[in-house]
């Protein structure tokens, strides 16, 4: 290891140091201490230099980086501990001519931190495409943003409901308890990975639960399990003036007692008819398709007066991919194959909360 420094570390000052090295634990206490650091493979060593820079004696020390260099574009790093070898390893996949820039990103006290990088350019969709892999390699999330949007400023976030704000499919549940379980199910799979279309299928399997009693919905519900990390995701955006909906091909059973427990601002969902305490195997009125979905988060920015570079949108199935695309920022959240392919930000394992990673303080 090579530090130039005078005592402890000072302003400015650089690292040369074998990637195995560097603990999780090292790289954490280095970016708590030192709001950012350049890095960059050299060779076998990985360099982390504080800048401004001073002349230090390593010739591979590289020129300090200015704000302005800075393009907007940025790669969040989380899910596990980030220790010196992956940093080198990502650092690697990096064109030389494009700056890196390393800091501390820990957005809730519940997250373990992660790392944010800043880039001076954008990067290619097939280096896009290797960083997934290699993320994927190393059983970590890493996010590519072209653009931020700012926790601190209004903002919107519109939910998928059923695999996303909770953890499971409610149509699925209700059939198994109305004993048409496997038939619904295999149709909800299907629908989800775009297989089929969205409201055809619907329609085919709410009707397979006609004649089940009503009380089967008030058992799902009673067991109904939160997508880990919902409520305090909900309550942060909330704290900072933000907009909390959801946009559901679900049911407004469910829908609106979620609304009424998060103190949601809207939520959008489909009616099951019931009549005499029986499920009637219709839908009551239009259909809450993705196209629905799509246009839930244009009305609510416009309603709310919300920038739509300030709007998001996060869910798991193919009907959600209108709603991710019409959000400045949509995010496939445990998604389905069809879904990652489309969407750039996912966040492939963990809890709901860590959407706040993908978000700027300020």
């Amino acid at each position: 290891m090579v530090l130039t420094s005078s005592i402890g570390y000072p302003l400015s000052f650089s690292i040369s140091v074998r990637p195995t090295q560097l603990a999780g634990a090292y790289i954490t206490t280095l970016l708590t201490e030192h709001s950012a650091l350049r890095l960059q493979a050299d060779g076998p060593q990985l360099l982390l230099q504080k800048t401004p820079s001073v002349k230090s004696g390593v010739d591979a020390t590289p020129e300090p980086i200015k704000p302005a260099e800075l393009s907007g574009y940025s790669i969040r790093l989380f899910g596990k501990p980030v220790d010196g070898a992956l940093l080198y390893e990502f650092c690697r996949l990096i064109p030389t001519d494009t700056g890196i820039i390393a800091s501390l990103l820990q957005p809730h006290p519940q997250l373990p931190a992660g790392v944010l990088i800043q880039l001076t350019a954008a990067l290619s969709a097939e280096l896009q495409q290797r960083l997934f892999a290699f993320a994927a390699e190393q059983q970590i999330e890493l996010v590519y943003l072209d653009q931020g949007v700012t926790l601190s400023k209004p903002g919107l976030l519109v939910m998928d409901m059923d695999s996303t704000a909770i953890s499971i499919e409610c149509i699925d549940e209700i059939a198994a308890l109305a004993g048409v379980g496997p038939q619904v199910a295999a149709i909800t799979a299907r629908a989800m990975n775009g297989e089929l279309d969205f409201a055809a299928s619907l329609t085919e399997r709410v009707a397979a639960l006609k004649g089940a009693p009503q009380s089967v919905l008030q058992r799902v519900l009673d067991d109904l399990p939160l997508m880990p990390g919902l409520t305090e995701l909900v309550s942060t955006l909330q704290q900072q003036q933000w907009r909390v909906a959801i946009a559901s091909g679900g049911f407004t059973y469910f829908t609106d007692v979620l609304q009424q427990r998060l103190a949601l601002t809207a939520t959008f969902a489909n009616v099951l008819e019931i009549k005499n305490g029986v499920l009637t195997g219709k839908v009551v009125g239009d259909i809450v398709d993705a196209n629905t979905k799509a246009r839930a988060v244009s009305l609510l920015a416009e309603t709310y007066g919300i920038a739509a570079c300030q709007t998001v949108a996060i869910g798991d199935g193919a009907n959600d991919l209108p709603m991710l695309k019409t959000a400045a920022l949509g995010v496939a959240f445990h998604a389905k194959p069809k879904v990652q392919t489309a969407v750039s930000a996912r966040i492939n394992q963990g809890s709901l909360l860590q959407l706040l990673y993908l978000l700027d303080p300020a």
